[in-house]
């Protein structure tokens, strides 16, 4: 019998822009992002969508942090291309 395990999380890929700005925050910065990531990791579609685009918009009015993201078809790697914290 196998083990039972969770929902699968997406792989989380940042776009050379993103990379950038995540260089620029604090290490405070930097762990209330995470929280994002993980949380768009394991669900894709928690951002809103930008109205003509693929992508999706998620800001976390408590942690106080933005991330623009996009996914790809089959869900399975998420790609992010502007971070703020």
């Amino acid at each position: 019998m196998s083990p039972d395990h969770g929902s699968r999380r997406a792989h989380v890929i940042m776009v050379e822009s993103a990379l950038a700005q995540l260089a620029k925050l604090t290490a405070s910065e930097t762990h209330r992002l995470d929280r994002a990531i993980v949380a768009i990791s394991v669900n894709p579609e928690l951002g809103t969508e930008v109205p003509g685009t693929l992508l999706r918009d998620y800001a976390d009015e408590v942690d106080g942090v933005r991330v623009i993201y996009y996914v790809t078809a089959l869900k399975t790697i998420t790609i992010v291309a502007y971070v703020e914290a």
